[in-house]
């Protein structure tokens, strides 16, 4: 037996209404008036797909053992590295073990993400893995004025594969493989390349998506009938309900393709549908699911009774529940670096990461570990060498201790307008993890006003650096208050 065992999902806070880039560009482009409802989710300027898939992975392990992962799947099209496992970076940051372990980058096409499901559920059920982590993510940059700016948003899903308490089985799959190209990214590259919109609407979604559906059903004898929720992704409405009207899918049956409090979030978008279903599927209900892109896969899965057991996280619907209005249009035009702003001379540092450090620290870094002290129990960020209880004063006695998964409360901040910030004031400050263990951390998602001492906060996974003139990214842990309700 294989299938789901868990899942999670990330969607950023950040919401910009399709109106406000009406309202700032249709002047240039006037037929993005026609695509103006709703709003679609945006990064912030420290975000990216791994950081991203990060945040879904940890929703999506909540309750699991990450040292029990022996292989984690990640699928994106804006990976950072080109040649540098990406999914090595996530993994990292989950503290998953080295040793024993199977990661790879799915790439290159936007069912990337269900074909590292399927690659994952072969391999469970083969018995070479036990428990594979497939995350999904997106962040595609977008030119101004653009249909695609209006239909891209951004966000993350995973999913957990293994054998045992499975909450959706897993029925099988069919694929479809073609060069349909409706959009491409060449090499170097930074925007997509999109044909007119009827090719990729009645050829690709409109034709390719129903025959790999009619496919399935065909090889597995089952109905279109026998699914409570059927899951494509398609940011045309239109042809979304024609794919249905055409497969036979009834209305409440064809799930929601959450292009009007989203956007679709590229490769993830397949996996975000699908979290989005199972948080609301019961026992018993048959989910089907595709991804499009160079053809399509298709996939089927069984709810179980396990599904009740599920741990609370915050997934799909809680992220999109955490929502805040971005309603200054210059602010996404430069989170995305689609205009040029001046940082100071205190921007213009451009220090050359030293992949030693990196190496030596690369728990401390990416994982955010730190020690906790043998012999009096303190735990304590960043390592030192001596116990900093003052009452104990230790040497080199400690094991390592997680403090990405630990609450934390502010003892003090501060908001600095004199440095070199994207969403000036710098925001940073002295938190206390709960349990022990105190250290100064930057601060995101957040507004200075809405801060107060005391305030709970949680760690998030976050780009720290970014250096263009070697083409790295550096990545760190940084504070996300607690605030309710409304932000910057």
């Amino acid at each position: 037996m294989a299938g789901i065992t868990s899942f999670g999902g990330y969607i950023p806070r950040y919401r910009l209404s399709r109106m406000v880039i009406v309202q700032n560009m249709a002047w240039y482009f006037p037929v993005i008036m026609a695509v103006a409802g709703g709003e679609k989710a945006v990064a912030n300027w420290d975000e990216d797909s791994v950081s991203m898939a990060v945040a879904a992975a940890y929703d999506c392990m909540a309750g699991h053992d990450r040292k029990g992962l022996d292989a984690l799947y990640f699928a994106s099209t804006t990976m950072p590295f080109a040649d540098r496992l990406n999914a090595g970076i996530v993994a990292a940051a989950l503290n998953m073990r080295e040793n024993g372990v199977s990661n790879a980058d799915f790439a290159s096409c936007m069912k990337a993400g269900t074909t590292a499901m399927i690659s994952a559920l072969d391999s469970v059920q083969a018995g070479s893995r036990k428990n594979v982590l497939v995350a999904a993510s997106d962040q595609r940059r977008t030119k101004m004025a653009t249909m695609f700016e209006m239909f891209y948003g951004d966000g993350a899903a995973a999913v957990l594969i293994g054998g045992k308490d499975v909450v959706a089985d897993y029925l099988g799959s069919y694929s479809i493989n073609c060069d349909f190209v409706d959009h491409y990214r060449g090499q170097a590259k930074e925007f997509d390349y999109g044909y007119e919109e009827r090719w990729v609407r009645d050829i690709g979604y409109g034709k390719v998506i129903p025959e790999a559906i009619s496919g399935f059903l065909a090889q597995s004898g089952m109905k279109i009938g026998d699914f409570s929720k059927v899951i494509y992704p398609c940011y045309f409405g239109g042809t979304h309900k024609a794919i249905a009207a055409r497969l036979g899918i009834e209305k409440e049956k064809a799930q929601n393709n959450l292009q009007a409090v989203c956007g679709d979030t590229g490769t993830a978008h397949p996996l975000v549908m699908l979290v989005s279903a199972l948080e609301e599927a019961n026992p018993g209900d048959k989910l089907l699911v595709a991804g499009f892109g160079q053809g399509c896969d298709v996939l089927a899965f069984e709810v179980t009774e396990k599904i009740r057991d599920m741990k609370l996280r915050t997934g799909i619907k809680g992220s999109l529940d955490n929502r805040v209005d971005l309603a200054n249009y210059q602010k996404f035009t430069k989170f995305r670096n689609l205009i040029t702003a001046d940082l100071g001379i205190r921007g213009e540092a451009n220090p050359n990461t030293s992949l030693t450090v990196l190496w030596r620290k690369r728990k401390m870094l990416l994982g955010l570990v730190g020690v906790r002290c043998k012999k009096c129990g303190t735990p304590q960020f960043p390592v030192y060498p001596t116990c900093v209880n003052p009452t104990c004063w230790s040497v080199n006695d400690f094991e390592d201790y997680e403090f990405s998964d630990k609450e934390a409360k502010i003892l003090m901040f501060t908001g600095d307008m004199l440095s070199p910030s994207v969403d000036p004031p710098a925001i940073y400050g002295l938190i206390a993890f709960e349990g022990g263990g105190r250290t100064m951390f930057d601060f995101t998602d957040c507004d200075l006003n809405q801060i107060k001492v005391g305030m709970k906060t949680r760690m998030s996974f976050r780009r720290r650096q970014a250096d263009n003139m070697r083409g790295f990214t550096g990545y760190f842990w940084k504070a996300v208050p607690q605030v309710e309700g409304g932000g910057k």
